[in-house]
């Protein structure tokens, strides 16, 4: 056997192995509450010798934690450690793109994450505009009278929105429509693309937001403040702007 012939199979193996890894990983992703190394065979239909074999080398790069309560093992911290550095690289990838949009519109662009029962923002861009609406980075936002909310709650299965709008009604700063209007109206974000917030969350500031997911699954939105008194005239051309806009960022993830 030549090396050539030696090395191809090397590299065969080693990116067999990184798919197997990878497999697991997002077995555990999708039920993260302890999976013993049978559950996890059945999941990623693998002989339980070879999930044990990968579980034990994920587990020394602490990609993996034993599960002290129920037994089997979970994600472990480094997970979210490269999380957080995606995080930071979206903020990269998107600046251009926003820049782009402020220039266009001469307004205000928010980028903001969904945090599961609210909005952060997490990088912003300020419009050229005398009379602009300004938000400080790290702030939080509620997700159902803002267009950034809407337009994430509305890339969230059925089931899940039920159960957050559920758990805000009532919480202050959230809309005080009731819960079917509310799931009514993600149904209109979900068919249009973009969410509208006019004069909901800030009397005098109307905004458009919409929402795209990275590779890794992370939500995010990009929306547009504005002061009402001008947003009406300007609403069709943000929409198509700030829609082109999130088409050419969901390309580049």
């Amino acid at each position: 056997m030549s090396s050539e012939t030696v090395s191809r199979s090397t590299d065969t193996n080693s990116i067999q192995v990184i798919s197997r890894a990878a497999d697991i990983l997002k077995a555990l992703k999708a039920d993260n509450s302890g999976l013993s190394l049978g559950q996890i065979a059945e999941r990623v239909s693998l002989p339980r010798s070879t999930v044990q074999r990968i579980v034990n080398a994920l587990l020394y790069e602490r990609l993996l934690v034993i599960n002290t309560n129920k037994g089997g093992v979970q994600l472990g911290p480094e997970i979210q450690s490269l999380a957080a550095a995606g995080r930071l690289d979206v903020v990269n990838v998107v600046r251009p793109v926003l820049t782009e949009l402020v220039r266009q519109t001469e307004e205000t662009v928010d980028l903001a994450e969904y945090r599961h029962d609210h909005m952060v923002f997490i990088d912003q861009v300020v419009g050229t505009q005398r009379l602009r609406t300004v938000s400080a980075v790290g702030e939080e936002f509620p997700l159902t009278c803002t267009a950034n909310g809407k337009a994430s709650l509305a890339l969230v299965d059925d089931e899940s929105v039920i159960e957050i709008l559920e758990q805000l009604r009532g919480k202050p700063n959230e809309s005080t429509k009731t819960l079917d209007v509310i799931v009514k109206e993600l149904k209109t974000v979900r068919a249009e693309g973009v969410a509208f917030d006019i004069d909901e969350h800030a009397d005098g500031i109307s905004a458009v937001g919409a929402a795209f997911r990275t590779s890794s699954n992370q939500l995010f939105s990009i929306s547009i403040p504005v002061p009402s008194p001008r947003f009406a005239s300007k609403r069709e051309k943000l929409v198509s702007l700030l829609q082109a806009s999130v088409a050419e960022i969901q390309r580049l993830f």
